[in-house]
């Protein structure tokens, strides 16, 4: 069996895929995929964050995540998604590094998953927006820890990336940029749920016409009638031109409250996680969407 874990990250998806999941269920159901629902996949991510702190066994870890499983119909996929698979908020920002434990927390879920062929999914997002957003996010006292232990300009995507791949050299890895998701919903879920190329996906642009204005989703159901009569990537490049013309400021800007994190630091950091990108996507074993 393979089992597909969408491990967010934090403020990327806001429960986007496991909605878009469960509205194609039948679609996966025809090629013996099955997803679980929100509350499985918390439950399965505490499983495996209570067996850590606690040092179960691994046989009693396994008999409890078995447990999640029951119901489902054998599928040759199982998909999860939960935004907590790397860890908690609290974190996600320590020891200079994002999500510190992402890699070990993989290799003991592949552990623990004896058999099963494990893909990790995750949206990647600018740290100059992600770190904000987590430090407001947590108890002052972890904040204040955090400001006072870690030099905020060193971090980066890439030592998590590496941690996974050293750590849990089997799991294969498939990321993308948060900041792309719009425009290729439709393939993350497709890749994700191990449909073929151009199998129709329920909904694929709900998300990119929820960010525009009347007139762009108008567009957009314009672009989407032309069908297979135009080509992908030509019809992606339509997509892309109605987002940047028509998109509704409200539900693409972000505002960040911490103080002293000007757009002077956002696009330094700007600079870095294009770099970051750039190495990530020249790694032969990891997928860049």
């Amino acid at each position: 069996m393979q089992v597909a874990i969408h491990a967010g990250v934090a403020f990327t998806d806001e429960g986007l895929v496991s909605s878009s999941l469960m509205a194609n269920k039948r679609s996966l159901a025809d090629y013996n995929t099955a997803a679980l629902g929100p509350r499985r996949s918390r439950q399965f991510v505490k499983v495996i964050s209570d067996s850590i702190l606690q040092g179960s066994p691994n046989a009693e870890v396994r008999n409890n995540l078995n447990g999640l499983f029951t119901g489902d119909q054998n599928p040759d996929r199982l998909i999860l998604s939960s935004d907590k698979f790397f860890g908690p908020r609290r974190t996600a920002l320590q020891h200079g590094q994002i999500y510190p434990f992402a890699g070990k927390r993989t290799a003991y879920t592949e552990s623990l998953l004896d058999g099963a062929q494990v893909k990790v999914f995750a949206g990647l997002v600018n740290p100059g927006i992600f770190i904000p957003k987590i430090l407001m996010s947590i108890h002052e006292d972890h904040r204040q820890d955090i400001l006072a232990s870690t030099d905020l300009s060193c971090l980066s995507w890439l030592s998590m990336i590496e941690d996974l791949r050293d750590l849990a050299p089997q799991v294969q890895l498939t990321l993308w940029e948060n900041e792309h998701s719009p425009l290729i919903w439709g393939d993350i879920i497709r890749t994700m749920a191990g449909l073929p190329d151009g199998a129709p996906v329920h909904d694929e642009f709900a998300f990119l016409s929820s960010l525009l204005t009347e007139t762009g989703q108008r567009h957009v159901l314009d672009i989407v009638r032309k069908g297979e009569t135009i080509d992908p990537n030509n019809r992606r490049e339509e997509m892309a031109g109605v987002l940047e013309e028509y998109a509704r400021p409200e539900k693409i800007e972000e505002e960040l409250d911490l103080p002293g994190w000007n757009a002077d630091v956002v696009d330094a950091f700007t600079d870095l996680y294009e770099q970051d990108l750039a190495a990530i996507r020249a790694m032969p074993d990891i997928c860049v969407l």
